[in-house]
């Protein structure tokens, strides 16, 4: 029988509609081939919802979201809502969108397609074995905690503050997944903090230890955040799981994902209570908008990624992956990443190819 999933739609802004309407030209190509529908409804979000229903997130889209199977986000920002200030910016959407979908645990992946380390900063030698994955704690932290905003001085002096809080709770929580898929995978976790420093992250590693007891089979290391950043240019194949706090987390998966040499070509998951939030790795890309060259390599597994996850479509999702793979080792690039003796491919022409092989 054809099963038939209900997907939320965000397209959002920038290159985002351009690299979703990619995702989903791959997911119903699989969804053909393996026997399930899409059944697709888009909202908008982002700067596209600032100025369509004068909000960043509408309360009606969050409730369709949370009605449907799965999220699929492509991106939020620009320019053109630069000047807005707190609950109004883009941005602000995408966080109550994570807050109010409960997915508290961002994952993503990192590997180095066959035929990409040359294009990588680091040295081709340093990137064998790289086969990591971030855990990133999405919903508390610095970007959730309260007091936030101005902060008024007795001097009438511009001041804002901003609050890193979290409670044991939380921590044990992305403790838990992180551990789960360290068990699954090499069975290595490194919880990264700064303890020298913050309190929270003190009781961060205090949680992380009382966790660590209930996992025997992983092997937990501690390191600092500033270490860490060092470490994955230094030798990052050494990481299995990165279990972090959402701060540090947002900026070294940033770098790992430079790793492949675009962070065109990262996928990322938002896991928590049910379903769950897919979308890729880079932002809104303003300046490319519109131009057809976006790399969509990122969307595309990222909807993999929701085969697999939400969905319990294993096999499309890895007919996916292995498509894309095969295309980016028989030597087809986007502009991100193409040299300069390269014919570029087009949005469309790269989402083709791999439709193709996909078959």
């Amino acid at each position: 029988m054809n099963k038939t999933y209900k997907i939320a739609v965000l397209p959002g802004d920038g290159i985002g509609p351009e690299v979703t309407e990619a995702a989903f030209a791959v997911a119903d190509a699989a969804g053909a081939r393996f026997g399930f529908t899409l059944e697709k409804t888009a909202y908008a979000i982002g700067g596209a919802a600032i100025d369509a229903q004068g909000t960043p997130l509408h309360e009606t889209v969050l409730e369709a979201c949370k009605q449907a199977d799965a999220v699929f986000l492509g991106a939020v920002g620009g320019p053109k809502w630069d000047h807005l200030e707190g609950a109004m910016r883009p941005e602000s959407g995408l966080l109550a969108l994570r807050k109010g979908l409960g997915v508290y645990a961002n994952l993503r992946p990192v590997r180095i397609p066959e035929g990409l380390a040359e294009y990588s900063p680091l040295k081709p030698e340093l990137l064998t074995d790289v086969d990591l994955m971030v855990v990133r704690e999405l919903t508390g932290g610095l970007y959730f905690a309260r007091p936030k905003g101005p902060w008024p001085t007795p001097e009438g002096r511009r001041s804002a503050v901003d609050t890193l809080r979290y409670d044991e709770d939380e921590i044990a929580r992305i403790a838990h997944t992180a551990f789960a898929l360290a068990g699954q995978r090499r069975g290595k976790l490194t919880s990264v903090d700064k303890a020298n420093v913050l309190a929270s992250s003190r009781l961060w590693r205090d949680v992380v230890n009382e966790i660590a007891a209930e996992y025997p089979q992983v092997q937990l290391e501690h390191m600092l955040v500033d270490n860490c950043a060092m470490q994955l240019v230094r030798r990052p194949a050494q990481f299995d799981v990165i279990l972090t706090e959402n701060m540090f987390g947002d900026i070294l998966s940033d770098e790992a994902a430079m790793l492949t040499g675009s962070i065109g070509m990262l996928p990322s998951a938002s896991t928590g209570e049910r379903g769950g939030l897919f979308e890729p790795v880079h932002g809104s890309a303003p300046d490319i908008a519109g131009k057809g060259i976006a790399n969509p390599c990122a969307a595309i597994l990222s909807v993999a990624l929701m085969l697999r996850l939400a969905l319990q479509q294993p096999e499309a999702a890895d007919a996916i992956d292995a498509a894309v793979a095969a295309v980016i080792k028989a030597g087809h690039r986007c502009a991100d990443l193409a040299a300069a003796n390269q014919t570029n491919l087009s949005t469309l022409e790269m989402t083709n190819k791999i439709t193709e092989v996909l078959g």
